[in-house]
């Protein structure tokens, strides 16, 4: 790990599963890069591997998950941060149901945003950000503990980011 690594490990962000639909195919990734990027209209950017199974239907995604990982997700960090969609349907090996406008909802993450896409943002690095508007919010009254990159680090990922996109 360089110097500039080592330095904004240090945020030790809160990590989230992602899902997403486009016309019958879904997907879904980890991701640890992400923000809140507009106050007016609301937007949130979440970043993408341009080498995952999930950045090909994210650009076609009808909707996006966003589901807040808390600190007993780990099970669900491991199969959606270290399988690739290439190989595996992550679905079959969890719990999930498809929500009333067919977004793929992960029963074990209760804590969640349904968002739209708006756009993206692609600054030729090996990630590309997914600008979404929140359109609606699920969560239970338990406080969550967030899920952070420090408690995950050891998980090796389906895909380096450095792995040519898979187009066929």
């Amino acid at each position: 790990m360089d110097d500039v690594s080592r330095v904004l490990a240090r945020l030790d962000p809160a990590m989230l599963v992602v899902t997403m639909r486009a016309g019958d195919e879904r997907s879904g990734c980890l991701v640890g890069f992400h923000a809140q990027c507009s106050i007016e209209p609301l937007q949130y950017a979440v970043w993408i591997s341009k080498a995952n199974h999930s950045f090909r239907v994210a650009v076609a995604a009808e909707v996006f998950v966003l589901h807040l990982l808390d600190e007993g997700d780990r099970a669900i960090a491991t199969l959606f941060g270290e399988t690739t969609g290439d190989e595996v349907d992550k679905f079959a090996r969890c719990n999930w149901h498809e929500g009333s406008d067919g977004a793929p909802l992960l029963d074990d993450c209760a804590t969640r945003v349904l968002a739209r896409p708006a756009g993206f943002h692609d600054a030729s690095g090996d990630h590309v950000g997914f600008v979404v508007e929140p359109f609606e919010t699920q969560a239970p009254s338990a406080p969550l503990r967030p899920l952070r990159y420090s408690m995950i680090a050891d998980l090796e990922a389906g895909h380096p980011a450095t792995d040519p996109p898979n187009v066929d």
